[in-house]
């Protein structure tokens, strides 16, 4: 039965009078549904919102939010990103590099390891040729 009254509310016919306050003169007479007012509201909203994303993309004004640029923007902070990260690889090359360096040049040589590969290296004497 409930959903009988809420579908019959949403059809029942309402009347909607404009009327002029001065004269008492009907301006405008509307026979409405709840349906239809829901219809018409929801269409609205749909179109209005169609609109703006229209306006936003097809005008200039997707310039103006953060994050989005023209192309010829992106492809320059995309060459300059990759050349940011060659340059921050090269400099920790650099700065392995000379740490080796150091540790080379130090006192310290206790902290290098020591290179324990047998050799068989022939005798002179004994190679005939």
């Amino acid at each position: 039965m409930e959903k009988k009254s809420n579908l019959q509310r949403l059809q029942n016919r309402y009347r909607l009078v404009v009327m002029n306050d001065d004269t008492y003169e009907e301006v405008v007479t509307l026979r409405l549904t709840r349906m239809s007012v829901y219809i018409v509201l929801c269409t609205t909203f749909v179109v209005l919102v169609g609109f703006t994303v229209a306006l936003i993309v097809f005008t200039p004004l997707k310039y103006y939010i953060p994050g989005f640029g023209s192309r010829t923007e992106r492809a320059k902070y995309m060459s300059l990103k990759i050349r940011a990260d060659s340059i921050e690889s090269s400099l920790g090359d650099k700065q392995a590099y000379l740490e080796s360096i150091r540790s080379a040049l130090s006192e310290d040589q206790k902290s290098l390891p020591r290179d324990t590969v047998v050799l068989n290296v022939p005798d002179p004497e004994k190679v005939e040729d």
